[in-house]
């Protein structure tokens, strides 16, 4: 077994009479169709740097088993809006643990729907880091008080929207995509 040395964000959207074509599209414009994915919790492996989704996919080989997380979105609704989206929380000990999250939902833009990908990763993160938070307050000042402890330092998400189209399924993907050490 190995732990993820690199990852990289990537999304893509799909559209096609068969609902399975539009999810092979959708990966297929992530450029993630090639491999053999494997879906794994949300977990950001300590010292796993993140790269440019060029640079992680000169990484792979195609037809190599790749371990990722996803999420994913479908209807075959006209006007449909879904979006598919990963959260990154990144503590400041890069030793230690940080967090991914995925987060799929209708009626949401790619705005909203990343924001609340990122609070959960953020959230998960200072569960384990012990940092008190009111969930009362909106993301925006949550993020900011994880920021101020120093331990939370960075956080990030991808997202991809669509709306769905008559006569046709959507799927909408988003993924943090581990590479494993090389060697």
């Amino acid at each position: 077994m190995y732990v993820a040395s690199h990852l990289f964000l990537t999304k893509g959207v799909g559209q096609h009479k068969e609902k399975l074509v539009s999810f092979e599209l959708a990966l297929r414009q992530a450029r993630i169709a090639p491999f053999n994915l494997v879906r794994v919790s949300s977990i950001l492996p300590p010292q796993c740097k993140i790269v440019s989704r060029e640079r992680g996919l000169k990484m792979l080989s195609p037809g190599q088993v790749v371990h990722c997380v996803i999420a994913e979105a479908s209807s075959n609704e006209h006007r449909r809006l879904m979006a598919a989206s990963i959260g990154v929380a990144v503590p400041k000990d890069t030793s230690t643990i940080g967090y991914l999250s995925e987060h799929h939902s209708f009626g949401e833009d790619d705005e909203t729907s990343g924001d609340y990908a990122e609070d959960l990763a953020a959230q998960m993160l200072a569960t384990i880091l012990g940092l008190d938070f009111d969930v009362n307050l909106n993301y925006n000042e949550r993020l900011g008080h994880w920021k101020l402890s120093g331990e939370i330092v960075r956080t990030r998400n991808m997202t991809q929207a669509a709306l769905g189209k008559k006569g046709l399924w959507t799927t909408v993907v988003a993924s943090a995509v581990l590479i494993p050490p090389a060697g």
